[in-house]
């Protein structure tokens, strides 16, 4: 199992959402193929066919509780999951 599928099960299982690395987090947005803007401290993901924007801040070097929250609820909208599995 690579390290983003690692991550993705971490998120999705929703347990431990305050101990996700931001880099983590990131590199997994990555690999759903979000492009990634930088203004400031404020990671902003988007993606075509995607109507939703991820606005995403490091807290420390774990990534906020209720940001990864947000993560898990759009990979579940956009049934995202599946994804990083058939690239393998």
């Amino acid at each position: 199992m690579t390290r983003i599928q690692q991550t993705l099960f971490q998120v999705l299982r929703g347990t431990s959402d305050a101990n996700i690395r931001f880099g983590d987090l990131r590199k997994l947005l990555e690999g759903f193929g979000f492009d990634e803007r930088i203004k400031g401290s404020h990671h902003i993901f988007t993606q075509a066919g995607i109507a939703d924007i991820l606005n995403l801040q490091p807290k420390g070097s774990k990534a906020k509780a209720y940001q990864v929250k947000q993560v898990r609820q759009l990979i579940n909208k956009y049934k995202l999951a599946g994804r990083l599995y058939e690239e393998d």
